[in-house]
């Protein structure tokens, strides 16, 4: 029983299946969202860690075929719970200050790292101009941090659940857009 839900799910990421998506977010967001909350974080940190999840899994099985030894339940907590621990490790790290952090970083490897983000850059930029004109304005209101609820009501749609299920489906597209390019590869 335990494999059939977990392929349940899985499949449903797989294939986009809205019924599948729905009842993910209804059941499981409100456990990530008690525990990012509980953890110094807010509803849409919740909702962001919950969707970035959703896209890994996605990437992952759409790469290759693997298991889930757990109850998908577990497995997606546990994903969730780390993504927004590195989250928060990360705001506690940017409390560095620039002169501290410039101490040790070569100017070698930062000028590297600069190419290789501007070059991360302009592949996101090229394939994010070839979405949908409803995609675009969806993810660049959802990266402005627009809500749920704003994006809703902005672009008429019928619940806060379908623009969630919108988000994923067009970074999904992204996604696998960039990830088909050859510099991305290279």
């Amino acid at each position: 029983m335990q494999k059939r839900e977990n392929s349940y799910y899985t499949q449903g990421i797989l294939s986009g299946d809205n019924k599948v998506l729905v009842e993910m977010y209804q059941e499981f967001l409100p456990l990530v969202k008690r525990f990012v909350m509980r953890e110094k974080g807010s509803e849409a940190d919740a909702e962001d860690v919950f969707n970035q999840v959703l896209m890994q899994l996605f990437a992952r099985m759409k790469v290759k075929q693997f298991e889930i030894n757990s109850t998908f339940e577990g497995y997606l907590f546990t994903a969730c719970k780390n993504i927004w621990r590195r989250e928060l490790n990360k705001k506690s790290k940017a409390r560095v200050t620039n002169d501290e952090y410039a101490e040790h970083i070569s100017e070698a490897s930062d000028f590297s790292r600069a190419i290789l983000e501007q070059e991360m850059w302009e592949l996101y930029e090229d394939h994010f101009a070839g979405l949908s004109e409803n995609c675009k304005e969806v993810l660049s209101l959802h990266l402005k941090k627009v809500s749920g609820k704003e994006i809703m009501e902005k672009l008429n749609y019928a619940s806060e659940v379908t623009v969630r299920q919108r988000i994923f489906k067009c970074k999904s597209s992204l996604i696998k857009k960039i990830k088909s390019d050859i510099r991305y590869r290279n």
